[in-house]
């Protein structure tokens, strides 16, 4: 099992609830800490997942931990689905979210709903596609919430993961550490106002079972042909999985 790490190390409250509490918290600074933590890069990062998911070219895509829905808008401008759903825990980063939504000439096929990924709202074999940016870490159980990714998937349906890894290679683990460890906390606690929230984002990365571990639980629940890919010399990680039972399948 992944190891739990909680935002407000409140025992007596939930990860889910704690996460909760914290994006609620940040979540009106919480794009301009996005772009300006990771230097713009982050932008990149979304583009080559993107990628991956556009080769499939699938018809309808459920984004999970959307937040303020950045993944969810590139998706639709690059890919042009039928249906796009974002879902979040969050009430205040959907909020957000849905003010962008509200500027953009999009109609009703972008819809931002308030959910748990461990328990979708939505019938087996939905979504052509899922996604996950930067939330997986965040689960609560992760195999359970993986699992119920693979509910809501078609069979063959794709899964977009990306998350962030852990650098081995000298100097950039030592430098990333560095400013993941002393930078980061100090400057999203100046600007986001919450302690907790950005000392969190390391202790969560650091305790992530990423690149083959995370494969091994894909595996375990219900995917299959997958692989990853290293971003900013290992600082992320894209994963591409399929559910079991395509068409192409024996």
């Amino acid at each position: 099992m992944a190891k739990t790490v909680v935002p407000y190390k409140d025992q007596s409250d939930s990860k889910r609830n704690q996460v909760e509490q914290m994006f609620n918290k940040i979540a009106p600074r919480y794009d301009f800490l996005n772009h300006f933590l990771s230097l713009g890069i982050d932008k990149a990062w979304r583009k080559h997942a993107i990628q991956l998911l556009k080769m499939e070219k699938p018809k309808s895509i459920l984004d999970i931990a959307t937040g303020t829905g950045d993944f969810a808008f590139e998706s639709f401008n690059r890919i042009k689905p039928d249906r796009l759903v974002g879902v979040d825990i969050s009430g205040k980063m959907l909020d957000v979210a849905r003010k962008k939504l509200e500027k953009k000439n999009i109609g009703n096929r972008i819809t931002f709903l308030q959910g748990d990924a461990e328990a979708l709202n939505f019938e087996s074999n939905t979504f052509d596609a899922a996604t996950v940016a930067f939330g997986v870490r965040n689960f609560e159980n992760l195999e359970k919430g993986l699992a119920e990714i693979n509910r809501v998937l078609k069979p063959g349906g794709l899964l977009i993961v990306l998350e962030f890894g852990q650098p081995k290679k000298f100097p950039v683990k030592q430098l990333y550490h560095f400013y993941s460890k002393t930078i980061l906390p100090a400057i999203g606690r100046l600007v986001s106002h919450d302690k907790a929230a950005y000392t969190y984002l390391p202790d969560s990365i650091n305790a992530f079972p990423s690149g083959f571990k995370f494969i091994e639980f894909l595996h375990r629940t219900g995917f299959h042909d997958s692989f990853y890919q290293k971003l900013t010399f290992g600082i992320v990680n894209v994963y591409k999985s399929k559910k079991a039972g395509g068409e192409n399948e024996e």
